[in-house]
């Protein structure tokens, strides 16, 4: 058995447990077929079986991707390979989480029994409303109704998704509910039937506050006044970065006082440019497409920095302007769209004041 740790791919794992490259290589591509191989995080586990002998061959790959889920890359007698997938039966049922913030939303959010992946989607869903460095305080609620799937024996074999969420701050209730869309897509949309989904995020980074805004301030280094053309959000080394909206990566390298930065180009001749990081994101090179929300580095403090911060800028026809200012208006449904999506909110409500605080109600296979 084979341990995933930071930095590891499934091809160097098998090379340094002695798999001769050319096999390697051919199991991975018929893995490819059901399975991701750049996918692997830290703590993944890959079995690996050989043949007998003085000179033992790769005959069989195994790797889980998530509980319940097993992919194999088989070995056949001509020489070629098979991938082959198992999944375990599972029943879905709905469970509801509730909670109070008393310090950040995501350990509230996990305290309460939330899974730490569905919690940060989440953030990162309501970061196109919310700010949470000003609008989150102490005593705020949420309510979560989403996904959990167990297998025969009653294990948890993994959660889907959150479905609908409110969250009440100072008093002011959000709402939202996950929709598909007569197109097949899922999005996320408001009280309104307006998507949540923004042009650009309102802030590239989890749980980060703002230790400097847009606009004149003494330089912490150069110690005189001058324009602040972005935002920074201080935040622990090693914090993910994504990428504000859908683009194109225009460089990814070493900028001077900025340190190591990404400058992403977007629709309509804007660019955002995202400077100290202590490292980009996997694949993050000149004329990667990215996508909104796709981690595109780590915060850092390479550069003129005075510590661990993200400096975010946006430039619009040339100019920096505001990135706290600069989030476009949303699409909202109408007609027989909006028609299903009040359906599936009167559902999903009643639905979430029926179950108590992590009860759990079966449910038919999605």
């Amino acid at each position: 058995m084979l341990v995933v740790r930071r930095g590891d791919t499934l091809a160097g794992l098998l090379g340094s447990a002695g798999i001769d490259a050319s096999a390697a290589h051919a199991a991975i591509a018929a893995l490819s077929s059901l399975y991701r191989p750049s996918g692997l995080r830290p703590g993944n586990e890959v079995a690996i079986r050989l043949s007998a002998g003085d000179a033992p061959e790769l005959l069989e790959i195994e790797v889980e991707p998530q509980p319940g889920r097993t992919v194999r890359a088989l070995r056949q007698a001509d020489g070629t390979w098979r991938a082959a997938e198992t999944v375990a039966p599972r029943s879905r049922f709905l469970v509801r989480a509730e909670g109070t913030v008393d310090g950040g939303l995501f350990p509230a959010m996990t305290t309460a029994g939330i899974p730490p992946g569905l919690a940060l989607s989440l953030i990162r869903i309501l970061g196109h409303q919310v700010d949470f460095q000003r609008d989150l305080q102490p005593g705020d609620r949420f309510s979560i109704l989403f996904d959990r799937y167990r297998g025969s024996d009653g294990d948890i074999l993994g959660h889907g998704q959150v479905l609908q969420a409110t969250l009440t701050l100072s008093g002011r209730r959000l709402a939202v509910w996950r929709h598909k869309d007569r197109g097949g897509a899922y999005d996320w949309y408001d009280s309104d039937g307006r998507s949540l989904r923004r042009s650009f995020l309102r802030t590239p980074l989890d749980g980060a506050r703002v230790s400097s805004g847009f606009g004149m301030r003494s330089h912490p280094v150069l110690g005189f006044n001058r324009m602040h053309q972005g935002i920074d959000f201080a935040a622990p080394s090693g914090t993910p970065v994504y990428a504000a909206a859908d683009g194109v990566v225009a460089s990814a390298k070493r900028e001077g006082g900025y340190g190591l930065m990404v400058r992403l180009r977007h629709a309509n001749g804007t660019e955002t440019r995202y400077a100290h990081l202590s490292r980009f994101g996997r694949g993050i090179t000149g004329g990667r497409r990215v996508r909104q929300g796709d981690v595109i580095g780590a915060v850092g403090s390479t550069g003129r920095s005075t510590g661990p911060h993200l400096h975010y800028e946006v430039i619009a026809r040339g100019r920096a302007v505001n990135p706290s200012r600069h989030v476009q208006p949303a699409t909202r449904l109408a007609g027989a769209e909006l028609n299903a999506f009040r359906t599936r909110q009167r559902s999903l409500d009643r639905m979430a004041t029926n179950l108590r605080t992590r009860e759990e109600v079966a449910m038919a296979p999605d």
